[in-house]
């Protein structure tokens, strides 16, 4: 089996955080950060795993940079 490392990005949408894959555009979500990561993971090796090997080629981002920056307003 073949393990690879993917990028997780959380975001809390009322009472839950919203988890998104950016490297293949996979989401899901959680009342936790723990099991939003978590089935963020179960989500992702299921889209592996079941996906055609052109779509994942398709989808596949390899750079994925998360960063932060300021921006002016008001």
């Amino acid at each position: 089996m073949t393990k690879d490392t993917y990028t997780a990005i959380l975001e809390k949408e009322g009472e839950l955080y919203v988890a998104l894959c950016p490297e293949l555009d996979v989401a899901s979500q959680g009342a936790t950060v723990e099991e939003a990561t978590a089935n963020l993971k179960e989500a992702v090796e299921l889209f592996l795993e079941c996906a055609d090997p052109d779509e994942i080629k398709e989808r596949l981002h390899n750079e994925v940079f998360v960063t932060r920056f300021e921006a002016t307003h008001g």
